[in-house]
């Protein structure tokens, strides 16, 4: 059908974007991106984005890539919603702000997106465009960390350690580690080295 050709093409792009099963090629990533974000499809709107952010095969401009990132996003494009809400609380191509940062992350988090949630958990951890809640926090990086989410599981890792948000619990410390590692997670890798792995 058409928009599983759409589709088809927005995927191949990103794969052209960053040579991933393919040869990299920058104008072949944005041709098939265009084509597929001119159907409507918001899959081909987000790559035509991440063309504008990252310079690739057209001169880098982050206010339309933040443009094309808001179309998708409209249409409830989970990975646009997260990549404009990182737009937002990292001020590129608009103006830093918090709230719409976590306004967008949550609409994607809501959807299932993991680093959308890991995200959340983020801004609840530190006040970032909400009030601190250290419960919200765990809550959020758990439904990310049970996507296997590595930044995730490392950061649940530290909550169950650092008794944040909730009871002190080593053993699930160490497990949440011990997963993040496995995905090659530099950071827990550092905690466990030197401990006893059983």
């Amino acid at each position: 059908s058409d928009s599983e050709d759409l589709v088809g093409k927005a995927v191949l792009a990103k794969a052209y974007r960053k040579g991933e099963g393919v040869k990299k090629d920058v104008d072949e990533a944005l041709r098939l991106a265009r084509e597929s974000a001119a159907g409507g499809e918001a899959i081909g709107q987000t790559q035509v984005g991440n063309c504008y952010q990252f310079g690739s095969g057209v001169e880098k401009d982050e206010e339309r890539a933040v443009e094309w990132y808001r179309k998708a996003a409209e249409k409830g494009c989970a990975i646009a919603q997260n990549t404009l809400g990182w737009c937002f609380e990292k001020k590129i191509g608009v103006e830093k702000d918090e709230a719409q940062a976590v306004e967008w992350y949550r609409k994607a988090a809501y959807q299932g997106n993991a680093v959308a949630q890991y995200n959340m958990g983020w801004c609840c951890r530190r006040g970032l465009g909400v009030e601190k809640d250290e419960v919200q926090t765990v809550e959020w990086y758990r439904r990310a960390a049970a996507q296997g989410h590595a930044p995730a599981q490392h950061s649940l890792g530290w909550c169950c350690e650092k008794g944040f948000g909730m009871q002190k619990d080593k053993v699930q410390a160490e497990e949440w580690y011990r997963r993040a590692a496995a995905q090659g997670y530099a950071k827990p890798k550092h905690y466990l080295r030197g401990r006893p792995m059983g």
